[in-house]
């Protein structure tokens, strides 16, 4: 089979899709219509992982009980951390999840002991696996942006009381709460660089060379 020829303008067009993929915490509700909906969740299977295992584990979050426990949850962890920043009334003026508004709401989880792979490339490196479903991730994040969605990764949780919530066989870590949706507000420079909190720092400054 002959590969497909990726040009200058293909190239240029997905620098855009790159530096328009943003961690999206402001959402319209309006919902995600289904056939979109499951084109999106079919482009996570095209993610690489090791030995081909396909660790993720998606759970798709529909009950409203289970996502107020989700969000209230957030909110805890989120002022536990408040008390620990040395500016604190910046952090709080940051909005950090979309729980609440978000028309969807993915847990994707690892699972650490896949049938598939039969074990290839984790005997020295195990993590491996979680950084395979990191993966998945990504590739949702860019083809959900790609659609003109926002994908906004919710990391202000405790792992283990979510697994909890989400009753989930034990072999599974949470990698990651995604919340997906139309943005409300597209921009092509990070939130929290336009709030003030951190801006991107020079390549040169993290690239090194023996």
């Amino acid at each position: 089979m002959t590969p497909p020829q990726f040009d200058a303008a293909f190239c240029a067009q997905f620098e855009q899709l790159l530096a328009w993929r943003r961690d999206v915490r402001h959402f319209r509700t309006d919902p995600i219509p289904a056939p979109l909906w499951r084109a999106l969740l079919a482009t996570v299977t095209l993610a690489p992982s090791v030995g081909n295992a396909q660790p993720w584990r998606l759970v798709r979050i529909r009950s409203p009980a289970l996502r107020a426990r989700l969000a209230a949850h957030a909110d805890t962890c989120n002022a536990d951390a408040a008390r620990q920043q040395a500016d604190p009334a910046h952090y709080r003026a940051l909005k950090l999840h979309g729980l609440r508004e978000a028309p969807e709401i993915l847990a994707v989880f690892n699972d650490e002991s896949p049938a598939a792979g039969h074990g290839l490339g984790i005997a020295t490196m195990p993590e491996m696996l979680r950084y395979s479903s990191v993966m998945a991730i990504h590739t949702l994040w860019l083809a959900a942006r790609a659609r003109g969605l926002g994908l906004g990764w919710v990391s202000i949780l405790d792992p283990l009381p979510v697994a909890a919530m989400l009753d989930v066989p034990a072999g599974w870590t949470l990698i990651g709460v995604l919340c997906l949706g139309y943005p409300q507000d597209p921009s092509d420079i990070p939130e929290l660089e336009r709030r003030g909190w951190q801006a991107r720092e020079p390549l040169a400054d993290r690239l090194f060379e023996r």
